[in-house]
């Protein structure tokens, strides 16, 4: 792949990171205020910071690179970090949890390709800050997955609903 491709690979990667970390702080605000433990609220909000801080160094490497964000991509972003927040609320406990790990999981993954991308490109000064996203979005999936492993699923029925054998 030529430096040019690799180059406009790396802004598009950009752009749907500082969109897509839009998305993922807005959802947060409905899942912490969606939560019943307020430890993990607290810990939701600090990952939705920790997803506008992220934005904000995308951000600066977008300039950087003479780019900028995609007005079709924060407009999505913003429409599915609403609904996302929205139906935080009626979804239960489970689906927000599961869901934000998985994403979680593909912010891993993008930052790690920008930073072999930055890296092709000799743009050295960009990897400590990838490097560093991808390990604080490491630490976000873990605490959604524990979550989910350390919760027992609700399969309590009442006594007149449940199946005699």
């Amino acid at each position: 792949m030529t430096d040019r491709n690799v180059r406009g690979r790396l802004v598009r990667l950009l752009q749907l990171a500082y969109s897509g970390e839009k998305a993922a702080a807005l959802a947060y605000q409905g899942h912490a205020a969606s939560v019943r433990d307020p430890a993990e609220a607290a810990r939701i909000r600090k990952i939705e910071n920790d997803e506008w801080v992220h934005r904000e160094k995308v951000g600066r490497m977008l300039a950087e690179m003479g780019a900028s964000p995609s007005r079709l991509r924060e407009l999505r972003s913003a429409v599915i970090g609403h609904t996302l927040s929205f139906f935080c609320h009626f979804t239960g406990w489970f689906l927000p949890m599961y869901f934000a790990g998985r994403l979680e999981t593909r912010n891993v993954e993008e930052y790690d390709l920008a930073a072999a991308w930055a890296q092709e490109l000799g743009l050295e000064t960009f990897l400590p800050e990838l490097s560093e996203m991808a390990a604080v979005e490491v630490e976000h999936e873990k605490f959604f997955l524990e979550a989910i492993g350390r919760r027992p699923p609700d399969r309590a029925r009442p006594a007149d609903l449940s199946v005699k054998g």
